[in-house]
């Protein structure tokens, strides 16, 4: 079955048992609403690119791996769903638009949205839980990327401080759930999965200054969702800081370093390869003269 496919076949399953008959009505659209249908799915296919990179076909834990391998994706997407509502709310960016539709509480109202946020992470640690036998490993890797001191909890955290470290902030903020795809894809084949955390911040910086690039220099009807929302929150961003050109650069550094941090393992090359090709596509068609149009 294609990756993809598989993916979103997991992901209705964890939705499913979640939005069940007991679940009040209003809550499970909003669940469905908030995870379907999906973006590019970026963190989850990270996770199972590093899984296959880390592979061996001959390995008696084969079936095994690759189970716990999707779980693990499918728990970081929910995770990364719930950062999103949560994100949107007016306390935050005050976004009406996600994914090309209306953000959960611009449709549901912000009750409903901070109880989705809530009862999505609550479904990513119990989807672990009830699908695969490595509960310990893959919880402990995934929690520290979600809560304190430095997990996406944190770095939401950190817009309410009167000082903001860039760096520590895009670090939590993004690059945390970057790390744990790539621990947690490591860790599914039996990887130690600290030698993967490198690799992981690296991307998952590269993601930010994208997003930032693309939040200046982009447009809401590609991207989906509302541009120039740094400006207008007065959230740090590396455009601010490096101006375009610069971040741009520093876009191209993190891709060279991202390169080096693969571990070794059999797929290396490839996983090189995919991730250098999925970044770049990112930033594809931005340049400064976008930015003033």
């Amino acid at each position: 079955m294609d990756i993809g496919m598989r993916l979103e076949q997991e992901l209705e399953q964890a939705v499913a048992h979640a939005a069940g008959n007991d679940c009040p009505p209003l809550l499970a659209q909003a669940l469905r609403h908030a995870v379907f249908p999906g973006g590019a799915r970026i963190r989850p296919r990270l996770t199972l690119a590093v899984s296959n990179a880390c592979a061996s076909r001959t390995s008696p834990t084969a079936a095994q791996n690759a189970t716990a391998a999707i779980t693990f994706a499918s728990a970081v997407e929910l995770l990364h769903c719930a950062s999103l509502v949560h994100d949107d709310l007016p306390c935050f960016d005050n976004s009406s638009l996600r994914r090309g539709k209306p953000s959960v509480h611009a449709a549901f109202g912000e009750r409903l949205a901070v109880l989705t946020g809530d009862a999505l992470i609550v479904l990513g640690f119990e989807w672990l839980a009830l699908k695969t036998g490595r509960v310990a490993a893959l919880t402990g890797i995934l929690a520290r990327c979600v809560g304190g001191p430095s997990g996406i909890c944190a770095g939401q955290a950190w817009e309410c401080e009167q000082t903001i470290d860039i760096v520590r902030y895009q670090r939590a903020k993004t690059g945390a759930l970057f790390a744990a795809c790539t621990m947690g894809g490591a860790a599914a084949q039996g990887y130690e999965p600290f030698a993967w955390q490198k690799l992981g911040f690296a991307i998952g910086e590269a993601f930010q200054v994208a997003d930032d690039l693309r939040d200046v220099a982009g447009s809401a009807e590609k991207l989906g969702k509302p541009v120039h929302q740094d400006e207008a929150n007065h959230a740090p961003n590396f455009v601010a800081e490096l101006g375009f050109d610069g971040a741009m650069a520093h876009f191209e550094e993190l891709l060279e370093a991202a390169r080096a941090a693969i571990p070794d393992c059999p797929g290396r090359e490839a996983l090189a390869q995919q991730i250098e090709g999925v970044s770049r596509s990112l930033v594809t068609g931005l340049s400064a003269r976008t930015v003033a149009a």
